[in-house]
């Protein structure tokens, strides 16, 4: 997620002239990086950890591993209408089927495996009273309606909106959802480490558009279709519907990259803005390796921020009317899709490992040139960092109430310049093809990143890592 466009703004300003690295190649041999072509294909199966930070949300004791969402959007009545089919596998045994879900909707029924049962909302779960023994694996399906409500934003950022699928005055829908927003529009295991597959079918009025986070897969009639093969976290899917426009781009080895602006309200600047994704892209991957994702998109929405919503980013319009933020905040989300999609955090402790890849490699772009500009840029981030531990706390500790506060962006961005400082370039962008590559479809928390850092490069970066992280000073 992007932080709030003054930050944004003011990095870009500062930035313009820096450059990648002017450290010396690391001197050991570095390490063979693994492919994303390397991994096997994904059934959907996680690892589900209970978060620290949101343990209200979440469960488990459940692994979903797929969704299929049937919707339909009807702007004059405002009412989703929709029919989830998930299927799930019992990490214990379980007296009911509990998942994350908005109390907007009326139930229309469930069945677990074709056999009817009862079902109802319970607070912001929803409860199918079906056991099921460790191990076991079934498909629920649950039909509902209602109008989509938000619910608020733990975070005191200036970009601060209501989270998930929000209603514009006109009827249009448009979703932001970190950390928890995904179980306004349908059931879910709203929590980072559960990790699924999905199938989403969305049928829209005449001339409107259906975007959904994915590959696109088709259209018919009014009904846009959208197919994710590789897992996503729930955070990480989005929803668009209203009068919309595609352009359709080719991105580096053949990559459809599919743009959606609104039809009327997004003019040529912003189109433009948007037009330079295949060559952002193409910049992450001469540094980080293949794009991990069958296509790429972006959608624009009405909103002040932007979101790494997994193969069809979310931004706000509004990010867009500067060329130089436009720029910045394309680039950072679209790291994203390496660092915090392909493999992000187990719970939000860890949110740092996202937002830290994304903006370092964001001011490494903004800077790219001038061999001073990472040095100037280290000097104001240092103050910065002091500034925000005093008042946030360190980057490994975030709190509840601040989410995605501006810790956990600016002090694991100088902990990995010290790493790039530490391992030189070649190094550097080694650790980082390999720490993507290796974890695709997959979650991680700081002992697995840590590990995997010395592994990779044969140092012992412990003490260093735990010490950006843990602080309450910034570190010499």
């Amino acid at each position: 997620m992007r932080r709030r466009l003054a930050t944004a703004a003011a990095a870009a300003v500062l930035l313009l002239a820096g450059c990648t690295s002017t450290e010396p190649m690391a001197a050991r041999p570095v390490r063979p990086v693994p492919s994303f072509e390397d991994r096997s294909n994904h059934d959907g199966t996680s690892t589900p950890v209970a978060d620290p930070i949101y343990p209200g949300y979440g469960n488990p004791a459940l692994d979903v591993l797929h969704y299929g969402l049937t919707l339909s959007w009807d702007p004059q009545s405002r009412a989703l209408t929709g029919k989830a089919a998930i299927r799930l596998r019992a990490v214990v045994a379980v007296p009911s089927i509990r998942l994350d879900f908005s109390p907007a909707y009326t139930l229309g029924g469930a069945t677990v495996d074709d056999t009817p049962a009862a079902a109802r909302l319970d607070g912001g779960d929803l409860v199918v009273d079906r056991a099921l023994p460790a191990g076991a694996v079934a498909t629920l399906v649950v039909g509902y309606a209602g109008t989509p409500a938000p619910v608020p934003m733990p975070s005191h950022r200036g970009d601060i909106e209501p989270l998930g699928l929000t209603v514009t005055d006109g009827g249009e829908l448009w979703t932001m959802q970190e950390p928890y927003g995904a179980s306004t529009w349908y059931p879910a295991n709203d929590q980072p480490s559960d990790k699924a597959l999905y199938d989403i079918a969305v049928t829209v009025p005449e001339g409107w558009a259906g975007i959904a986070s994915g590959t696109p897969a088709g259209v018919q009639g009014n009904t846009f279709r959208y197919t994710a093969t590789t897992p996503v976290a729930s955070y990480l899917t989005t929803l668009a519907a209203g009068r919309y426009t595609k352009t359709e781009l080719t991105g580096p080895h053949g990559l459809p990259v599919q743009l959606w602006t609104r039809t009327g309200v997004d003019d040529s600047g912003r189109l433009a803005a948007l037009r330079r994704v295949p060559e952002y892209l193409q910049w992450l991957e001469d540094r980080f390796g293949r794009y991990p994702f069958p296509s790429a998109g972006v959608v624009v929405v009405p909103s002040r921020s932007a979101m790494e919503t997994q193969q069809m980013v979310t931004v706000g319009g509004d990010v867009l009317r500067d060329a130089v933020v436009a720029s910045s905040v394309l680039v950072h989300e679209l790291a994203h899709q390496w660092f915090g999609d392909a493999v992000g955090p187990a719970t939000w402790q860890d949110v740092w490992l996202n937002e830290g890849w994304a903006s370092y490699i964001e001011q490494l772009y903004n800077g790219k040139g001038d061999p001073g500009a990472m040095e100037r840029w280290e000097r104001g981030a240092r103050a910065q960092d002091a500034d925000l531990r005093a008042k946030l706390g360190p980057p490994g500790h975030p709190r509840a109430d601040s989410f995605a506060e501006n810790n956990v962006y600016v002090c694991p961005a100088l902990l990995l310049h010290e790493l790039h400082k530490a391992l030189g370039d070649a190094g550097f962008f080694a650790l980082g093809r390999a720490w993507a590559a290796a974890n695709a479809g997959t979650a991680r928390d700081r002992a697995a990143f840590t590990a995997f850092v010395n592994r990779q490069t044969g140092r012992d970066f412990t003490a260093l890592i735990d010490a950006w992280l843990d602080s309450p000073t910034t570190p010499s």
